[in-house]
């Protein structure tokens, strides 16, 4: 009867295991999808924010109309990206279109003086701050995911329900461009 009872228990702490550790992948991954979605919130709210600057900028500088193409193209390509890496060559392109808007700007001094760019300047530069944070969030909640799918034990848990490995967001190119848009007073 001893025998039973000890066979009982190990099947039931076996379970409750099973059952935390799948509740701990699914923790994981409602992580990692919340802040993706803090990431997707900051990059429209810059989405947002572009055409405003673009419309200011070209007030003082309406020669410079392939500036505001690239970005305005660049834009819709972030806004089209469908999956994370596209998603991240578009991110990078459009960082690099804005400062050929900001260079533009900086050959205007009545344009760099006039309060509505400042404020856009402001909001973008605080918006670039916020991606940058939210997106290391992101990358943190990702990262622990994936290690947690390759140990053992868990792997095998995650195996068994078809858990998989998420990927980083982190934008291609040189160190110059993984900076966020560079913005001055």
């Amino acid at each position: 009867m001893t025998f039973i009872y000890i066979i009982v228990a190990i099947v039931v702490i076996v379970l409750i295991w099973l059952m935390f550790s799948y509740n701990r992948f699914v923790t994981f991954v409602n992580r990692a999808k919340e802040a993706w979605a803090d990431i997707d919130v900051q990059l429209k709210r810059r989405y947002d924010l572009i055409p405003n600057l673009v419309n200011t900028v070209k007030g003082y500088a309406t020669h410079e109309s392939t500036a505001f193409e690239k970005v305005t193209q660049a834009r819709a390509a972030a806004m089209g990206a469908g999956n994370l890496a596209d998603k991240a060559v578009a991110e990078n392109n459009l960082v690099g279109a804005l400062k050929s808007v900001f260079a533009i700007a900086e050959a205007y001094p009545e344009l760099k003086a006039n309060q509505n760019f400042l404020a856009l300047q402001t909001e973008l530069s605080d918006t670039e701050n916020k991606i940058q944070a939210a997106r290391r969030f992101y990358n943190t909640n990702v990262r622990d995911l994936n290690t947690a799918l390759e140990v053992f034990p868990g792997n095998v848990i995650a195996g068994a329900f078809h858990f998989s490995k998420m990927e980083f967001f982190n934008l291609e190119g040189s160190e110059a461009e993984r900076q966020p848009v560079e913005v001055k007073f």
